[in-house]
């Protein structure tokens, strides 16, 4: 019915008629403020619910760092490395939605998110996405990953670098020579780049950082 039609009935409409229907709205405007129940719009909603999704990136990210700190100081390498990998988890997530134009797909994987069900995408998706924009990403997420798993980097016997292959290797010389200016080299042991490794951490909280404002800005990567 247009709003034009709506004026007629109601100006047909007697007095007394028009007396019941305001207090039927009044008493439903009642009910609904009373339950707690005034209704959202969808804007209201998403918005609501993006709030929610960056809060969670910032406090993990919060918790990783102190984590960090803590775990670097104790010589608990290994941890540390799978630290800086869960900061990285963050990190190509939000790529991932940022590199979604369709906004309405961007909300459902955020309302996912938020009932605690799994993207139907796979990791290994989002990493590679992210790996063209961050060349380092897929080693750096490789090497993380052999570190919360058990595997045989676990094994301190051996240099967790002479298990790298060689691309491997390089991508990650790349990354810590542009981004810390550290200097790789076939002598290089694992041990040398222990003490930079928070650095490395702090490099890639900040990145999340700023794609995580980007989420909130509604902006959109071209991956």
């Amino acid at each position: 019915m247009s709003k034009k039609e709506m004026r007629k009935r109601l100006a047909a409409l007697s007095f007394s008629e028009k007396v019941k229907i305001l207090e039927k709205l009044r008493e439903r405007d009642k009910a609904i403020a009373a339950a707690g129940l005034r209704p959202k719009t969808t804007l209201t909603m998403t918005k609501a619910n993006l709030r929610v999704f960056c809060r969670t990136v910032r406090e993990r990210s919060r918790d990783n760092s102190a984590a960090l700190r803590l775990l670097d100081r104790a010589g608990l390498t290994g941890k540390v490395i799978g630290t800086l990998r869960e900061e990285l988890d963050s990190m190509i997530r939000c790529i991932y939605l940022l590199s979604i134009s369709d906004r309405s797909r961007r909300d459902e994987l955020i309302g996912k998110f938020l009932k605690g069900e799994r993207w139907p995408v796979p990791d290994a998706k989002m990493v590679t996405l992210s790996s063209r924009l961050q060349g380092w990403t897929q080693s750096v997420y490789n090497f993380g990953c052999a570190f919360i798993h058990l595997s045989k980097y676990h094994d301190k016997s051996q240099d967790p670098l002479d298990l790298l292959n060689r691309q491997e290797r390089e991508q990650i010389a790349q990354h810590l020579s542009y981004y810390h200016g550290f200097r790789m080299d076939s002598n290089t042991r694992f041990r040398d780049i222990v003490p930079i490794l928070p650095r490395v951490f702090e490099k890639i909280a900040s990145n999340l950082e700023c794609y995580v404002s980007d989420l909130e800005n509604n902006s959109e990567l071209t991956v």
